[in-house]
């Protein structure tokens, strides 16, 4: 089997958009891009430096009166254009969605489709941001509260999912009337050009969105930098905490969404295949590089070897292959050093009482210059061991026994992070309690992530994050209140 090579001609070529102009090369480091697929370079350019993060809040700066004063049906309805043109030119997104990161073919012409819902539900946002008025007591006096924009949003976006990510983002802050400065990430930087370049195609005025491509440096130049009102930070708890830290020094408000170790459970009386389908994903979803996929499995006992026979079964289904072939259900991880992790983290699940009942090593042959596992399921985990309380961002799921309701919801929440939770029952009392129960900000029942749409407010408890994007909890994330009292003289009085 002959894998695609990216073709270098089909990516796009703005490693930096500033002011509306697009620079093919930025002022810092020299970055080799590697495609996980095969493990060949795609193509090098010179990354942003910080002069360029300082042009680019330059311009956000300069583009934002204008941006804040258009009337909201103007901006909706220039949203609703930006979404129209990324609906009717998603297929052009593909190249640089596969090449960055290994991502399928499969699903790359939904991600433009995704992306402009995203703008066309915060672009009807637009007309309707309005305020509210407060009854005084004491004294006469008319009090208003009008929700206004930061200025300038700095987003810094993950490498495994940058267009989603990004339009997650940048939809509301948008609507909101705030401008902003993206930041790229180093290990796939195409899909977010494609989506600035193709922005200012559709007619976004200069300056409003900028985009700057880089590593870690770039990305802390945003955070320090005295011209940006906000941060949005998607990515890492590590990173986070710098992020934070960094912040504290101007006291810049941060949002944060972060990571996962999503339960699901599994109860006696789910549907058991649409139960270990639904599981499964938890796996191949993003190529098991999800931040809210579900891969600790708890099942309960009376149905555990009947469901892992399943899931198993299922999974020798999942053939990885060429992200470029649209047959092709599992890509690879994003770089070598990230596969290598994931084995050590499988290597010790087992040491500490875990077995492999499928998957567990690298694929050779073919596969050999990419970074590729097959979907690999251990066994038997304990809730306490490695594997099972940090993030293996693979096609990796553990699986373990429990009991009783109460079993699973303190299994489930027994970890730090609280972003999301799956809950398989056809039992509508303990659907309601367990949910009640589960310390988790999204939560589906009998579903696997169908919640995640432009409408429903996503983020996390925790260690997972602070702040809510999307639904109108999202949109707010983009504005501050400002609270106006005028008093009111009574008649006659100062005379």
């Amino acid at each position: 089997m002959a894998f695609i090579t990216p073709d270098a001609e089909a990516l796009p070529r703005s490693v930096n958009i500033i002011g509306g102009v697009r620079e093919e090369q930025g002022g810092g480091d020299l970055l080799a891009h590697v495609y996980p697929g095969t493990g060949t370079v795609t193509r090098e350019f010179r990354m942003a430096s910080t002069g360029d993060v300082d042009r680019a809040v330059a311009a956000a700066q300069a583009a934002f009166p204008a941006w804040r004063a258009m009337p909201g049906d103007k901006r909706r309805d220039l949203m609703f254009r930006l979404a129209a043109a990324m609906e009717a030119r998603s297929a052009e997104f593909a190249p640089s969605f596969i090449s960055e990161n290994g991502s399928i073919a499969m699903v790359a012409p939904f991600m433009g489709y995704d992306a402009a819902q995203k703008f066309r539900y915060f672009g009807g946002w637009s007309d309707k941001i309005h305020g509210r008025t407060i009854p005084m007591w004491g004294a006469p006096a008319h009090d208003h509260v009008s929700y206004e924009p930061y200025g300038v949003v700095g987003i810094i976006i993950p490498w495994n999912g940058p267009l989603f990510a990004a339009t997650m983002v940048m939809a509301p802050a948008l609507a909101a009337g705030n401008c902003i400065v993206l930041k790229s990430p180093d290990l796939a930087p195409y899909s977010a050009m494609k989506l600035v370049e193709l922005l200012q195609e559709a007619g976004i005025p200069d300056g409003v969105v900028n985009l700057v491509t880089g590593g870690a440096d770039i990305g802390a130049a945003m955070v320090s930098h005295p011209g940006i009102g906000k941060i949005e930070f998607i990515g890492s708890g590590r990173t986070a905490t710098q992020v934070l830290t960094s912040a504290a020094q101007s006291l810049k408000p941060v949002g944060l969404e972060l990571g996962g170790k999503s339960a699901v459970i599994v109860f006696d009386d789910a549907d058991l295949m649409q139960a270990a389908q639904k599981g499964l994903s938890g796996a191949i979803a993003a190529n098991g590089q999800g931040c809210v996929n579900g891969t600790r499995l708890l099942v309960q006992r009376g149905i555990y070897d009947q469901y892992l026979a399943t899931l198993t079964a299922m999974a020798g289904h999942i053939k990885p292959g060429d992200p470029f072939d649209p047959s092709t259900t599992l890509g690879p991880v994003i770089t070598e050093t990230s596969l290598n992790r994931i084995m050590g983290l499988v290597e010790r699940g087992v040491a500490e009482g875990g077995r492999i009942a499928c998957g567990g090593a690298r694929l050779d042959g073919d596969f050999a210059q990419g970074f590729f596992l097959p979907v690999t399921v251990v066994a038997d985990v304990s809730n306490a061991s490695e594997i099972a309380q940090n993030e293996v961002f693979g096609p990796v799921l553990c699986v373990t026994p429990f009991d009783t309701e109460d079993e699973a919801i303190a299994l489930a929440n027994d970890t730090e992070y609280g972003l999301g939770a799956y809950v398989h029952t056809q039992n509508l009392r303990r659907a309601h309690y367990v949910t009640g129960e589960l310390q988790a900000g999204m939560i589906h029942v009998n579903g696997a992530g169908e919640a995640m749409q432009p409408n429903a407010p996503f983020g996390g408890f925790k260690k997972s994050g602070h702040g809510r994007l999307g639904g109108v909890e999202g949109l707010h994330e983009f504005l501050q209140p400002r609270n106006v009292w005028i008093g009111l003289s009574e008649p006659g009085a100062g005379q």
